[in-house]
Order: C-alpha cells, then sequence, then structure tokens
C-alpha cells in the first residue's frame, strides 16, 4: 500500500444529545451512531489517495503502477481494475479489465476507463451502472463522467426494475444526462419499452432521480367509455418552482375530438391556489363548444385579514358527466357551479366574511345569490362563567328568473348560556334570540295571498341541557373493560310565531339523526325558526379497553317528545299533522375483534308508527389490502326526495386474488327498482417496479330527456413504472370513493444511503 498526500476527516454533524451515540447496553458495549455523514476536505486541502494491488511499481509522487486487484481510493471515489497506472503529475488513472467507478454510491463497470481522479472527470468504455439511491440502472457504449455528480451515457438504456436481465420496462435512448445534484435524468431520443413493446417515443424526456418532482412527460393514460370512445391522455408535467408547477394534458376521445387542460398549482408565503382549465374546441357529438373553469385562491392578507376566490364555470350542464376526467371534469351529476369572491376578518372573538356569491346552475333556478352579504360573528366564553355572543347578517338574494321572491334580509342572533361543568356532570341554561327584517324588491305569483313587501320576526329560544356520565370496571370473555353510563336530557321551548310571510332565501328542514338529537332547531337557515315544547332523552353506553383506551363498543338510545303538535312548516301549504317529531332513534357501535366492526342506526316515528330511516353495515378488514364492506340503508320517501324511497344494498371491497394481483369491486343495487345505481369491478396488479390498474364502472349520469335517471359506463386502464413517473387517471380515485378502506399499492422503498453496498 502506498498513501500519498493529505489525510481524509470523517465525523458526525448532530449537536447536543442528538450527537451522543446510543448505549447497546453496559458501559463497555458497542455504541449505534445516529447519523453518518461526511466532512469534505477544506478547498486548499489535498485529499489523501491510497493505492493497493498484488504488485505495485513506479516511482514515488511521479508514476505508480498497479497490477492484480488494482484499486485506487480518493475522498468519495473509487478505481478497480485488473491493472492500473496513475500518473500523479498530470492526475491522470488508467484501468483495464474488471474496470470498477465508484463515485459516492454510484457504480459503473467497464472494460476500460481514463480518469482524471481529483476531479471525478472522465471516461469508461462499455459500461453497466447502478444508482444505489434510486436503485436506477443500465448500460451503454460509453460514459463520460462529468464530475463527481453529473455523468453522461451515450446508446444506452435506463430502469429501476430489479432485474437487469429482462426488465418489465426501460428507456432505450441516444444519449442519457444523469445530474445527481439536481436528482434529474433526461433522455434524448428516447423510446420507452414495455415487455419490450414500444409504449411511447419522445425526442426529449424527464424523469427523476430520486422520487421528487420533476419536468417531463407522465405516463400516457388510457379509458374507454360509452360516451367518449377510445380515450388517451399525454400529460406533460413542468415543475416550474418548489412552489409553482403546471400539467399540461393534451387528450384525444374518439367520439369526441382533441381536448386540451391545464392545471396550475401556486404556494407562496401568503397565498395559495390552484387554476384548472379544460377546452373542447369542436365536440365531434354535440357540435358544440366545451370548457371547464375552476379557480380557487386564499390570500393571507395579514393582521387577521384574509381574502379568497372560488370560481367555477363550465359550457353546459351535461359537460361533467360526458368528459369527465381528472381535477378539470370529475364525474359527477353536478347541477351547481359556485362563484364567489370574499374578504375575512378572524380576531379574537370576532369574525367577520364579506363576500360576493353567485351559482351558475342548470337545474329549477331556486338557488339564490347573495350579492352581496356582510356576516359579523361575536363569541366570547367563560367570561365571569358566562358564554355569550351573537351573530349578524345583511344580504341581498337574487335570482335570475323575472318571477322569484327578491330582496334583502337582515338577521340579528344574540344568545347567553352558563355551562356549570363538574366532575362527572354538567347543566347548561341557553336563552337566544332570532330578530329577522325583509326588504323585498319583487314578490314571486306563487308567494302567500297578502304577502307583503316588509317582513319582521322576532323569536325567543330556551333550551336547558344535562348529562352524567358513570363509569365501572368490567371483565367480559376474560377482558377487562371501562364501561359507562351517560344519560342525558334536552329540553327546548320556542313560542310559536306566524312564519308565512318570510321567504325561503337560503333554508331547509334539517336531517334528523344522532347529530341532530340536540339541535334547538328543526330547520337550517335563518328563514323559519321550528315552534318547540320538546324533551330529548339520551343514554349512551361505551366499552373501553383499560388497557389501551379503545372503544370497543358504543350502544345509543334516544327519545324525542313533543309536548305540543308543532305548528311551523317549511312551506304554507304542509299540512301541519304531518311535522309531528316525536321519534325513537337507537344506534351501536361495536368492534367485534379480528378487524370487524358492525354498526347501525334506525329512526321510528312514533307519532305515524313507521320506520323513517334505518341502517345496518358490517365492515371486515383482517389484514392490509383485506377489505370487505356490506350494508343496507333505508329512507323512507319524503318531499326532498321527490317522494321516492332509499332502499339500497351496498357491497364493496378489495381482496387479493392471487399472488400481487387484487381485486377491487362495488354494487349499489336499489331493491325497489330492481336496478343497479351504480358499479364498479377492478383489478390491481402490483409488480416490483410497475403497476396495472383496469376498472369496468357505470355510474350515476344524472336525468334523461325522458325525465328518467341516466347512466354512463367507462373502462379505465393505469399502467405506472415505480420511479419513473405517477399519475392518476381518475381509476385510484374511483377505488378510494367506492370501497371504504381501500388500500393503494405501496409506493416505492424510500431511498438508500450512499453507505449502502459500501466499497
Amino acid at each position: 500500500m502506498l498513501c500519498l498526500l493529505a489525510p481524509l476527516q470523517v465525523n458526525a454533524q448532530l449537536a447536543g444529545d442528538a450527537a451522543d451515540a446510543e448505549r447497546l447496553s453496559d458501559a463497555w458495549s458497542l455504541r449505534i451512531a445516529p447519523q453518518l455523514t461526511e466532512t469534505p476536505n477544506p478547498p486548499d486541502a489535498k485529499p489523501a489517495t491510497i493505492a493497493l494491488g498484488e504488485s505495485v511499481t513506479g516511482t514515488v509522487d511521479s508514476d505508480l503502477s498497479l497490477k492484480g486487484a488494482a484499486e485506487l481510493r480518493r475522498y468519495g471515489f473509487v478505481v478497480q481494475g485488473d491493472a492500473l497506472h496513475y500518473d500523479p503529475d498530470h492526475d491522470v488513472a488508467d484501468a483495464y479489465g474488471s474496470v470498477r467507478i465508484v463515485s459516492k454510491g454510484d457504480v459503473f463497470d467497464g472494460p476500460f476507463s481514463q480518469l482524471r481522479v481529483n476531479a471525478s472527470a472522465g471516461f469508461i468504455a462499455q459500461p453497466r451502472y447502478h444508482f444505489y439511491l434510486n436503485g436506477g440502472w443500465g448500460s451503454g457504449k460509453r460514459a463520460d463522467l462529468l464530475d463527481n455528480e453529473r455523468s453522461k451515457i451515450e446508446d444506452g438504456t435506463y430502469s429501476t426494475c430489479a432485474c437487469e436481465t429482462n426488465p418489465a420496462w426501460y428507456i432505450r435512448a441516444s444519449q442519457f444526462t444523469m445530474d445527481r445534484g439536481a436528482d434529474e435524468g433526461v433522455a434524448r431520443n428516447g423510446v420507452l419499452f414495455f415487455q419490450n413493446i414500444p409504449l411511447l417515443a419522445s425526442p426529449w424526456l424527464s424523469f427523476p432521480l430520486d422520487g421528487a418532482r420533476r419536468s417531463g412527460l407522465l405516463s400516457p393514460t388510457w379509458s374507454m367509455s360509452s360516451k367518449n370512445g377510445v380515450d388517451i391522455t399525454v400529460p406533460y408535467y413542468f415543475n416550474i418552482a418548489p412552489n409553482y408547477d403546471l400539467t399540461i394534458a393534451p387528450r384525444y376521445m374518439s367520439k369526441r375530438g382533441a381536448m386540451l387542460s391545464a392545471d396550475y398549482r401556486y404556494l407562496t408565503s401568503a397565498s395559495s391556489g390552484s387554476l384548472s382549465i379544460a377546452y373542447l374546441p369542436n365536440d365531434i357529438t354535440t357540435h358544440e363548444r366545451r370548457y371547464s373553469i375552476d379557480l380557487d385562491h386564499v390570500w393571507n392578507i395579514g393582521s387577521g385579514f384574509g381574502a379568497y376566490v372560488n370560481y367555477n364555470r363550465v359550457s353546459d350542464a351535461n359537460v361533467s358527466t360526458d368528459l369527465g376526467s381528472g381535477s378539470a371534469f370529475p364525474t359527477t351529476s353536478t347541477t351547481l357551479y359556485q362563484q364567489e369572491a370574499g374578504l375575512t376578518y378572524n380576531s379574537g372573538p370576532w369574525s367577520v366574511l364579506a363576500r360576493e356569491q353567485h351559482w351558475q346552475s342548470f337545474s329549477s333556478d331556486t338557488t339564490y345569490n347573495r350579492e352581496p352579504q356582510l356576516n359579523v360573528r361575536y363569541n366570547r366564553y367563560d367570561a365571569g362563567g358566562f358564554d355569550y355572543g351573537f351573530e349578524a347578517d345583511a344580504t341581498r338574494f337574487t335570482l335570475s328568473s323575472d318571477d322569484a321572491t327578491q330582496g334583502t334580509r337582515f338577521v340579528f342572533n344574540p344568545f347567553v348560556s352558563y355551562p356549570i361543568v363538574r366532575p362527572g356532570w354538567f347543566f347548561t341554561p341557553k336563552i337566544k334570540w332570532h330578530f329577522a327584517s325583509y326588504n323585498l324588491t319583487s314578490i314571486a305569483s306563487d308567494a302567500p295571498a297578502g304577502q307583503p313587501r316588509n317582513v319582521n320576526v322576532n323569536i325567543p329560544t330556551l333550551s336547558l341541557d344535562s348529562g352524567m356520565t358513570f363509569e365501572r370496571a368490567v371483565r367480559i370473555w376474560g377482558s377487562s373493560y371501562i364501561q359507562t353510563l351517560e344519560p342525558r336530557l334536552f329540553y327546548v321551548y320556542t313560542p310559536y310565531r306566524n312564519q308565512t310571510y318570510a321567504p325561503l332565501f337560503d333554508t331547509t328542514e334539517a336531517d334528523f339523526g344522532l347529530g341532530e338529537l340536540f339541535s334547538d332547531n328543526a330547520f337550517a337557515g335563518n328563514d323559519r325558526v321550528s315552534d318547540e315544547s320538546r324533551l330529548t332523552a339520551a343514554l349512551t353506553s361505551r366499552l373501553i379497553d383499560a388497557a389501551t383506551g379503545d372503544e370497543r363498543a358504543r350502544f345509543v338510545i334516544a327519545q324525542r317528545y313533543d309536548f305540543r303538535q308543532p305548528r311551523v312548516t317549511l312551506y304554507d301549504t304542509e299540512d301541519t299533522a304531518n311535522v309531528a317529531r316525536t321519534s325513537l332513534i337507537a344506534g351501536s357501535s361495536i368492534k367485534v375483534g379480528a378487524g370487524i366492526n358492525v354498526e347501525n342506526a334506525l329512526q321510528y316515528s312514533q307519532a305515524n308508527n313507521y320506520l323513517t330511516q334505518g341502517s345496518i353495515g358490517l365492515a371486515w378488514s383482517p389484514a392490509t389490502a383485506h377489505v370487505l364492506n356490506i350494508a343496507y340503508r333505508y329512507t323512507r320517501a319524503n318531499t326532498t326526495l321527490d317522494n321516492q324511497p332509499i332502499n339500497q344494498l351496498l357491497i364493496s371491497g378489495q381482496w387479493p386474488l392471487m399472488h400481487r394481483v387484487f381485486g377491487v369491486g362495488r354494487i349499489n343495487y336499489d331493491l325497489k327498482a330492481q336496478r343497479v345505481v351504480d358499479a364498479l369491478l377492478g383489478m390491481q396488479y402490483d409488480a416490483d417496479c410497475w403497476t396495472l390498474g383496469v376498472g369496468f364502472q357505470r355510474y350515476a349520469n344524472g336525468v334523461n330527456s325522458t325525465g328518467g335517471t341516466s347512466s354512463g359506463t367507462r373502462v379505465l386502464a393505469q399502467l405506472t413504472f415505480k420511479g419513473l413517473s405517477s399519475v392518476d387517471n381518475g381509476l385510484m380515485s374511483a377505488f378510494r370513493a367506492s370501497v371504504a378502506g381501500y388500500q393503494p399499492p405501496p409506493p416505492p422503498p424510500p431511498p438508500e444511503s450512499q453507505f449502502n453496498n459500501y466499497e
């Protein structure tokens, strides 16, 4: 061995307690180092060069020849070969036979190389290379090492598949430029092969070397549907900056034509947002121009002030369902698109919103615009034991329809309560007031007879909320649990006030479930306040694992009783006999064990002696990517559902079919109509370096021209090359939305350290 020049320095870079090595046992044992890093030598210091070989000849500091397992080492750089000649004066090393170059974890193998050792630059003939940090590898006619971070491979290949003899996918190009400092690879005149079949050719392809975002062509996506035919999208991603990016996606549909979409995202210290635009200049099927615009912007002005814009607009009512794909066109039956901008202020107890809100509507025009709205809220808690506050709202409601009730509404809702909370119990009396004043500029023809232009509503509400919590230790089937018993009583009194002449601008009936049991108003919105003299009694019991704190079971039963018949209805034409809210609610949630959860809930109207709604469901997930969900739900026909009941059976799941193959499925079946509402059947194959997903989907598509339900079908296929790019054409989103508990294929393993396979 011959050592030349200066020694190399290596030391840890952590500070404080984190820099101390952890003992395995006693003071004489080995220790685990918290971090292994390298510290470069100062610029004016020369690193040591170490030469090894079975035989060494030459002149010190002038000429050196090594034969037999020859090796030359310098900081972060190793050259090996059967024979090696090194000229220290020119810092040039020539290696022959079984040459291996190791540069900070990157390995190049070939028959011959010539290198400038100190500059970590040179070339190697007919190389095979391997990047340990991301698992990338390949071969070529020649590799030029430009420095210790950049290299260039001529007429070569690249892949991240573990199998180097017959990789599932690879890129062949006339030239590769690898920049480990920028973590980016570029292929010129490249062709992407999958199973030796060419899929894509491009004069310029960019891909990441570390899994991070990089500008370049993303994997093309393919689907086929009954509405669009063969559907191919080739997205290109621009990584403009760490906080800005842009995706341009040309798309071709055999039944629609060529379309272009763009998604721009940004993030700054004071703002964030996204802009998505899709444009189809001429739809072959409809002979129309189709487009979609989606803008979301949030701005933090400072000192508690903020601003936002949420703008959505489309060309026609069916554009979302006809061209459903990606973020610009979600596959839903949307009839309302929001266009809103506002200013906000939040500081301490104050919250202020000033906004202008407009809706693009393709259904019956009954959703009011707010042009404008000013909402002020003030809430103080535990001020001398009291909670108090108010909401003040002034809004001008408009509609595009000529025959509509429009005008301005002012609302003032103050409240005060005195919560008494003690260990094991609480009692909260509360008084609130609702004052609303309307100034109508126009009155619809179907308004109540004698409708005045100025209407005032003044209604007080008193509520009393109380509850207790009891606990005891129990043993069930040999396990220790804490069982709770939690009774709760809630009483609300609101006197009757005639609200027939108050228009309905933003109010509807509130859902009735466990979440609405202790609400003091049967309506959601500021245009109706229900008259109440109602008592709600509820009893909850839980079983909590004494060792882990995990809630293993919960049982709830609640009774709502009206002491008098409610008289306030949403519409003046409704019969008050149908608004009795005396109901019984019962539900439970049980973790049976082995990943099995059972939940059920029901609501029974005692006033009308029928089941209002109910559901029961079972979820079984014994292991990762093993999911089975079965549920039944029923809702009695009502005006909200267009007097049509919900009577549906839902089954969904994800399950391994064979090694690396998973099945995904969902079916929503209407038992009354005896038809499939929506369904999804898919399959995923997860290989080491690629994944393939295929899905057949039937989805609701609004209402057809005859008033009946309409549906669409589509086939989605998604092929992802791990380590090259990742994009979702809607298949993964459909799987997640359809199957509760769905687990996507695992991501590629994290990058290795340069000290793995250290030589």
